[in-house]
């Protein structure tokens, strides 16, 4: 069962900087999303989860109805990154910016995982995660009318500087910040214990941005269904409806 989860912001936070184009944004290719994919590969996620992960990803971009979304844009095409992450001390950008314009792109992009080993790392740094992203963005050759980081993962912030730091700092910046945590009773590689409250904690300390959402996907093996509903829903830009609602993370997070 896939599930989703609106997220949301408050009203002090839903006042989006505007983006001001400076002589070098001039340049670049201009897209209907930026997206940068940013994918756990920490201390809990075991070999045969990191390919779950993986394959997910690739039926996702080679299923129709992803390709329809992308495709029903304005300008019918996304900029997007694919990047691994852990502790504050591990990020790589695993597939570097493309444009995305139809099924054969968007096969030729997933295709590249394969030929990649994934790898892992100790510790969970989510805040880590979105500093990194934020660096993609400043070096992406788009320029999105919309930015957004899909953070998939199946714990909390351990690592690195408090997350709620790290996620203002993107807001303010007019990124949204969408989330896929995986609920899962597998214990780690380091024999630590999963988090059972992780969609929680996604939903609470994670997303943010006007529409943010979680779809949490309920073990690793639903972990396909999961990455294709939310980047449909993702791509498309659907509006959250409903109250907004904004919970900062405790400096101790």
């Amino acid at each position: 069962m896939v599930k989703v989860v609106r997220g949301f912001l408050g009203a002090a936070a839903l006042i989006a900087l505007p983006f001001i184009a400076s002589p070098a944004a001039a340049q670049k290719k201009p897209v209907d999303l930026e997206l940068v994919i940013a994918v756990d590969v920490s201390g809990s996620i075991d070999p045969d989860e990191a390919r779950l992960q993986r394959d997910g990803y690739y039926h996702a971009f080679t299923n129709e109805k992803v390709i329809r979304a992308i495709k029903s844009g304005v300008l019918g095409r996304i900029g997007m990154v694919y990047m691994e992450w852990a502790g504050s001390h591990y990020q790589r950008t695993v597939i570097e910016w493309s444009v995305i314009d139809g099924a054969d792109s968007a096969r030729q992009f997933v295709a590249r995982l394969a030929d990649i080993p994934p790898t892992t790392q100790r510790w969970t740094s989510i805040s880590g995660a979105i500093d990194y992203a934020m660096k993609l963005f400043a070096e992406s050759p788009f320029e999105g009318t919309r930015r957004a980081i899909d953070i998939s993962g199946d714990g909390s912030n351990n690592n690195g500087r408090p997350i709620g730091a790290a996620r203002q700092e993107a807001l303010a910046q007019g990124v949204i910040i969408n989330g896929l945590p995986i609920v899962n009773d597998r214990p780690s590689a380091w024999g630590g214990m999963s988090e059972r409250d992780v969609d929680k904690y996604y939903e609470q300390y994670v997303i943010g941005g006007p529409g943010a959402f979680i779809v949490v996907a309920e073990n690793f093996e639903k972990f396909a269904d999961a990455i294709l509903t939310k980047l449909i829903q993702e791509i498309a830009g659907t509006p959250a409806d409903g109250p907004t609602r904004y919970a900062a993370a405790p400096s101790s997070r």
